[in-house]
Protein backbone atom coordinates (compact mmCIF):
# COMPACT_ATOMS: atom_id res chain seq x y z
CA UNK A 1 0.00 0.00 0.00
CA UNK A 2 1.33 3.44 -0.84
CA UNK A 3 -0.78 5.41 1.62
CA UNK A 4 -1.59 5.24 5.29
CA UNK A 5 -5.12 3.90 4.88
CA UNK A 6 -7.42 2.66 2.16
CA UNK A 7 -11.13 1.97 2.43
CA UNK A 8 -12.34 -1.24 0.77
CA UNK A 9 -15.62 -3.13 0.73
CA UNK A 10 -14.27 -5.43 3.47
CA UNK A 11 -13.08 -2.64 5.74
CA UNK A 12 -10.44 -0.02 6.36
CA UNK A 13 -6.86 -1.09 5.54
CA UNK A 14 -4.13 0.59 7.58
CA UNK A 15 -0.38 0.33 6.94
CA UNK A 16 1.86 -0.05 9.99
CA UNK A 17 5.58 -0.22 10.72
CA UNK A 18 6.20 -2.13 13.97
CA UNK A 19 9.19 -1.87 16.30
CA UNK A 20 9.07 -4.71 18.85
CA UNK A 21 10.93 -4.86 22.20
CA UNK A 22 10.30 -1.20 23.00
CA UNK A 23 10.19 0.09 26.58
CA UNK A 24 6.47 0.79 26.17
CA UNK A 25 3.80 0.47 23.52
CA UNK A 26 3.11 3.78 21.77
CA UNK A 27 2.37 5.48 18.47
CA UNK A 28 5.45 7.21 17.06
CA UNK A 29 4.23 9.17 14.05
CA UNK A 30 4.67 8.11 10.45
CA UNK A 31 7.28 5.91 8.85
CA UNK A 32 8.31 7.12 5.37
CA UNK A 33 5.00 8.98 5.17
CA UNK A 34 3.13 5.80 4.25
CA UNK A 35 2.73 3.80 7.48
CA UNK A 36 1.80 4.46 11.06
CA UNK A 37 4.80 3.72 13.26
CA UNK A 38 4.06 1.72 16.41
CA UNK A 39 6.47 0.72 19.17
CA UNK A 40 5.44 -2.44 21.04
CA UNK A 41 6.49 -3.62 24.46
CA UNK A 42 6.56 -7.25 23.30
CA UNK A 43 9.12 -9.49 21.62
CA UNK A 44 8.74 -10.56 17.99
CA UNK A 45 8.60 -14.22 19.03
CA UNK A 46 5.77 -16.75 18.68
CA UNK A 47 3.24 -14.10 17.62
CA UNK A 48 3.58 -12.13 20.87
CA UNK A 49 4.16 -8.84 19.07
CA UNK A 50 1.12 -9.41 16.84
CA UNK A 51 -1.02 -10.17 19.88
CA UNK A 52 0.33 -7.09 21.67
CA UNK A 53 -0.40 -4.99 18.57
CA UNK A 54 -4.04 -6.05 18.42
CA UNK A 55 -4.42 -5.52 22.19
CA UNK A 56 -2.80 -2.07 22.01
CA UNK A 57 -4.86 -0.88 19.03
CA UNK A 58 -8.06 -2.25 20.53
CA UNK A 59 -7.44 -0.26 23.71
CA UNK A 60 -6.31 2.92 21.98
CA UNK A 61 -8.97 3.02 19.29
CA UNK A 62 -11.82 1.40 21.27
CA UNK A 63 -12.33 -1.27 18.64
CA UNK A 64 -13.17 -4.88 19.46
CA UNK A 65 -10.22 -7.22 18.97
CA UNK A 66 -12.24 -9.42 16.63
CA UNK A 67 -12.56 -6.40 14.29
CA UNK A 68 -8.77 -5.95 13.92
CA UNK A 69 -7.22 -8.41 11.48
CA UNK A 70 -3.59 -8.58 10.35
CA UNK A 71 -3.98 -9.27 6.62
CA UNK A 72 -0.30 -9.14 5.70
CA UNK A 73 3.03 -9.08 7.46
CA UNK A 74 2.38 -11.67 10.18
CA UNK A 75 6.14 -12.26 10.48
CA UNK A 76 7.37 -8.86 9.26
CA UNK A 77 7.71 -5.36 10.68
CA UNK A 78 5.59 -3.91 7.87
CA UNK A 79 1.99 -4.90 8.38
CA UNK A 80 -1.39 -4.17 6.90
CA UNK A 81 -4.39 -4.29 9.19
CA UNK A 82 -8.03 -4.60 8.28
CA UNK A 83 -10.47 -2.77 10.55
CA UNK A 84 -13.94 -4.20 10.07
CA UNK A 85 -15.87 -2.05 12.57
CA UNK A 86 -17.50 0.25 10.03
CA UNK A 87 -18.84 2.72 12.61
CA UNK A 88 -15.21 3.67 13.42
CA UNK A 89 -13.96 4.34 9.85
CA UNK A 90 -14.49 8.09 9.66
CA UNK A 91 -13.44 8.70 13.25
CA UNK A 92 -10.30 6.63 12.79
CA UNK A 93 -9.36 8.26 9.47
CA UNK A 94 -9.76 11.73 10.98
CA UNK A 95 -7.75 10.71 14.06
CA UNK A 96 -4.90 9.35 11.94
CA UNK A 97 -4.82 12.43 9.75
CA UNK A 98 -4.89 14.86 12.68
CA UNK A 99 -2.24 13.07 14.74
CA UNK A 100 0.16 12.58 11.84
CA UNK A 101 0.27 15.94 10.11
Amino acid sequence: MDKLFNETEKGLLISLRITPNAKKSAFCGLWNGTALRVFLNAPAVDGKANEALVDFLSDMWHIKKKNIVIVSGQTARNKVLLITEQEKYEWLKQKLLMENK
